[in-house]
């Protein structure tokens, strides 16, 4: 079992799980109220510093305006919103009423925004014009719409309006004590239909336990989430944890580009950066040569496995390791590569990092009650009697609990496979239905993804088990090609070879499939199980099985 010292976590989770514990007081109300809270930086550049005083101003008055529009403790409000001041002081009002706030991602579809507007059974939605007609007809519906930016529909609330006509009248702050809930989110469906997960005040802690600890962000950093607010890593650690923290973020209004991203980087002078691969990557591609070095001390990366030649790039321009964490919509954050000094070691490259303060974690076999030795591969779970960050008991509909747990409930699988190493840290192998099974090998995606991103013409890859009448099921690849390089049989065949020569002999792709772009979710996170699908129907149509 590897865990770190809890007392770090509880050194920081005493005021969520005092029974009077209030989100508004741990997240504004406690701050002096000319500290910034956080800083929007607009499409064009220009940037503006709101403090807790006028966040707490500004939070008590809308929270006059929902409670004028039915919202009560309970009540379920939801944001499709662009990222501006407004989604911030939205969360805010909503928590001193005591109603749960519902985050919904604005590159949904329609459908998405729908199922999840039902589901949480949401009684409000704060929106804007360029995403208010992905609203469903809510004709005769009890939900009511208040839109920030102008005109919608003739039902819809104005958001100045409500402002306006609201009271600035101080309101007591509701009490949601450690249990009460706060978020109502969903799972990003890459393995199935989203399951919705209520999240208490307390699951606050872990996050603001992974700020000061995973990524190390001290009184004098300039930070920055770069993670979309409407998923829990952007949420958490871009808005919840820095305002409880006090040292205050950024949030990028519009939309995320390299060019933009770099100037926020430059001209606010960002020391703490976080993100998904999948930016980072962004920025490798469009400045191979970075015009400075700027301030950036501490670059961390969630949200799916790091690749290596990430690493190569920060190295190279930045004389900087990008660290990478793991976490979970359902519990938290809960592995990293930390970089607090007092608890920092040194970066195992490919791994998912150590137990943050808090966890407790093993890797489990078939038996549910044998815990793997170093080394070999299986079900990386969760000890939750160990682990007091851990808060996640239920999904909203509880059928679909169990599998998450041990039978006698002892551990909580986060359904992944991978290993941990002699020294304890966590090595990422696969979703557990990724997992590639060939000739008795077990071989995890990442793995095989990892070695062809080291290919200069690969650009992105998934790793994926096809089926076939002989072996059952043989690894294939489907490749994002590189600028400036065409598929081809040669190229096809070096990839092959490249795998084979510098992973392993028996664990390369048999087939590789040149594609455009691969399937993912609207976090980022490939969805192998599509191409899964998408194979299966072929080689079945082809008579092959």
């Amino acid at each position: 079992m590897i865990t770190l010292d809890v007392d770090l976590f509880t050194d920081i989770s005493g005021p969520y799980v005092d029974e009077s514990a209030c989100a508004a007081w741990l997240l504004c109300d406690r701050h002096d109220p000319e500290s910034t809270a956080y800083t929007v930086v607009e499409d064009n550049g220009a940037a503006k510093a709101v403090t807790y005083g006028e966040l707490h101003n500004e939070s008590i008055r809308l929270a006059n305006g929902f409670r004028d529009l039915g919202v009560q403790s309970g009540t379920r409000v939801a944001t499709l919103l662009h990222k501006g001041p407004e989604l911030v002081t939205t969360m805010l009002a909503v928590w001193r009423l005591g109603a749960v706030y519902v985050p919904l991602f604005t590159a949904f579809a329609g459908k998405a925004v729908e199922f999840r507007i039902h589901t949480a059974q949401v009684g409000l939605v704060i929106t804007d014009t360029a995403q208010r007609g992905k609203l469903p007809d809510l004709t005769g519906s009890p939900i009511k719409v208040v839109v920030v930016d102008g005109a919608g529909e003739p039902e819809d609330v104005d958001y100045q309006t409500l402002l306006a006509s609201a009271s600035t009248k101080d309101l007591e702050a509701f009490v949601q004590g450690p249990d009460g809930p706060l978020v109502h989110m969903f799972t990003s469906g890459t393995t199935g239909s989203p399951k919705g997960v209520i999240h208490p005040l307390r699951q606050a802690a872990g996050w603001h336990s992974y700020l000061k600890y995973g990524l190390g962000v001290a009184s004098d950093d300039v930070y920055w989430c770069a993670a979309d607010p409407g998923w829990a890593y952007g949420l958490y650690a871009g808005i919840v944890a820095p305002l409880a923290n006090g040292t205050g973020a950024i949030l990028q209004a519009g939309a995320f580009g390299p060019t933009a991203a770099w100037k926020i980087i430059e001209n606010l002078g960002v020391t703490n950066l976080t993100a998904a691969p999948t930016v980072y990557r962004a920025l490798r591609t469009h400045f191979p040569v970075l015009p400075s070095r700027t301030r950036l001390k501490r670059l961390s990366s969630a949200g799916e496995p790091l690749t290596p030649e990430v690493n190569v790039w920060a190295g190279e321009q930045l004389g900087l390791e990008v660290h990478d964490h793991f976490g979970q919509t359902e519990v938290g954050m809960v592995f990293g590569n930390v970089h607090h000094p007092a608890i920092a070691r040194k970066v195992v490259p490919g791994s998912m990092g150590y137990p943050l303060p808090g966890w407790a974690a093993t890797v489990l076999g078939e038996d549910e009650a044998m815990e793997l030795a170093p080394g070999v591969m299986g079900r990386v779970a969760i000890d939750v009697a160990k682990s007091p960050a851990m808060t996640f008991r239920s999904y909203q509909d509880p059928s679909q609990t169990a599998s998450r747990f041990t039978r006698d409930g002892r551990f909580y699988l986060l359904g992944d496979l991978g290993h941990r190493d002699a020294d304890g840290a966590f090595h990422f192998a696969s979703r557990d239905d990724d997992v590639i099974i060939m000739a008795g090998y077990r071989i995890g995606p990442f793995e095989i993804e990892s070695m062809l991103s080291e290919h200069p013409a690969v650009a992105e890859s998934a790793a994926i088990a096809a089926p076939d009448a002989d072996r059952g099921e043989v690894l294939e690849a489907y490749v994002v090609l590189s600028d400036g390089w065409e598929p081809s049989d040669a190229l096809r065949q070096d990839l092959q070879g490249f795998v084979k020569s510098h992973y392993a002999a028996h664990a390369y792709p048999r087939s590789i499939h040149f594609i455009q772009e691969l399937p993912k979710t609207p976090s980022g996170k490939i969805q192998r199980y599509v191409l899964r699908q998408q194979r299966r129907s072929e080689v079945e149509k082809a008579g092959q099985l």
